[in-house]
């Protein structure tokens, strides 16, 4: 096996590049971590699946063998999404399972996401898995366990579906991204009565159309022309693996994870008064004071799809969403990001609301804002920078009366504008975001954050 590196145990998944980082016999070896963790916690049987990268379907047949090692019991799922693989956690009625995927990431990555429990493994959940495969302190069944196939896509369609009843027609493209679940997402709404129009839905782990993250506005340019010319209602794209959403209104503008999620929010406490709606630290002002005009309790939570998931266990939400288009339904769901029910939902807002296009149900007054910014970082000094910068803008935010949340990062309000800075939990990056009530609001709360983080990173990596 490649020597073992730290780096690819990331805060809520494994993930790193083929042939350098990962390769099958690493996929073996993290099963047999994996069945480990899960036979002491008294869990013997677990699901597992891939997506569509040319390595995950041996990584997959090599992870089942180390999980039957250590006598786990594992049902295959073939080709799916991350969400499928969730569902069929809760559909079998288990507490373990392990998807191959490095979700949106470039063609040379792979990755592993691991369910274990109430939810996916994150912070020190992987550290333990790191620290079993560096002690190769494995469990070793004298029976091993058995691994069968199953396809649970048709169960999942149809308890999906059941939810809802178009009252009306409507047209809506999936853009694919030629990931793992386009197909799954375009047959679902199809099931409640949408006419689908399918674009790069076909699985190719070498993404030929476009990079598969779907809330970058060159990654959705396609899906936004084949919205106007065709006069769809709404245009959905999906990342690689399923588990986040971007969405195009009928005027093909690519909304933000924010402002989808607040139309979520709506609907929800039409209903539901008095919820709890979670939202990251990248999500506007404007979202969290959305939630509480409409009835709801908004909290801010650290951004990552298993702190999410966690967080939503905690408090007890109905529901969360991030800006990256994670979006997790407790309400009439399981809590997990999915991205094909999260289009589902979309599709039944639009139907709640006749008469109303996408475009105009937001109705946010009009603000001055940059998309999530991600600067290059070296991965060994990111967290020593944020640090810096949250000692740094403590003290000023003390002196001005500013202030300043440290959840996840720094975010720093002042009375017009707010500024983001976190280190990425998947790349060597920071991760920047800023918002003003105008154009002067916004270059002035940049004006204060940019140069100081700029100078923290340099100071860190020539010292």
């Amino acid at each position: 096996m490649i020597a073992l590196n730290p780096g690819v145990f990331r805060a809520y998944d494994i993930r790193g590049l083929v042939g350098r980082d990962l390769d099958p016999d690493f996929a073996e070896e993290l099963g047999r971590a994996c069945g480990t963790l899960f036979t002491r916690r008294g869990l013997t049987r677990a699901v597992a699946g891939h997506d569509c990268r040319a390595t995950s379907p041996e990584y997959l047949d090599r992870l089942c063998l180390g999980l039957s090692s250590a006598g786990v019991d594992v049902i295959t799922l073939g080709l799916i999404s991350t969400p499928v693989l969730y569902y069929a956690v809760k559909h079998f009625g288990l507490e373990a399972g392990v998807m191959v995927t490095a979700s949106h990431n470039p063609p040379e990555y792979n990755g592993f996401k691991v369910w274990c429990g109430a939810t996916t493994l994150h912070g020190e959940g992987v550290t333990a898995l790191y620290d079993l495969m560096a002690a190769r302190d494995f469990v070793r069944a004298e029976r091993p366990g058995l691994v069968s196939r199953h396809d649970v896509v048709p169960a999942y369609l149809e308890e999906l579906s059941s939810q809802l009843t178009l009252s009306r027609p409507l047209k809506v493209v999936v853009d694919g991204g030629n990931g793992a679940a386009g197909e799954i997402t375009a047959s679902l709404l199809e099931c409640v009565g949408c006419e689908v129009i399918r674009l790069f839905c076909e699985p190719d782990g070498t993404f030929p159309n476009h990079h598969p993250d779907p809330v970058v506005e060159e990654n959705a340019r396609r899906l936004s022309e084949l919205v106007r010319r065709s006069g769809a209602d709404l245009g959905v794209g999906l990342d690689g693996d399923g588990d986040r959403i971007g969405a195009v209104d009928e005027t093909g503008r690519l909304l933000y994870g924010d402002q989808v999620l607040t139309l979520y929010a709506r609907s929800l406490l039409r209903r539901r008064p008095g919820q709890t709606v979670i939202g990251d630290v990248k999500c506007s002002h404007l979202l969290f004071r959305d939630i509480e005009e409409h009835g709801g309790v908004p909290v801010m939570a650290a951004t990552g799809h298993s702190l999410m998931k966690a967080k939503l266990i905690e408090t007890g939400a109905a529901l969360a969403g991030e800006m990256s288009g994670h979006m997790f339904f407790s309400d009439r769901f399981f809590g997990f990001d999915d991205a094909s029910y999260a289009a589902l939902r979309l599709v039944e807002v639009l139907d709640e609301n006749p008469g109303v296009p996408l475009s105009r149900l937001l109705g946010w007054p009009r603000t001055a804002n940059t998309p999530e910014m991600r600067v290059d970082c070296p991965e060994e000094i990111k967290f020593a920078v944020v640090a810096k910068a949250l000692e740094h803008f403590r003290d000023l935010a003390a002196r001005h009366g500013w202030r300043l949340d440290d959840t996840d990062g720094v975010r720093l309000t002042l009375p017009r504008a707010w500024g983001l800075v976190r280190a990425s939990n998947t790349q060597a990056a920071l991760v920047l975001r800023f918002e003003g009530e105008d154009a002067q609001a916004l270059a002035h709360v940049r004006g204060i954050m940019e140069p100081a983080i700029s100078g923290f990173v340099s100071g860190f990596a020539g010292s």
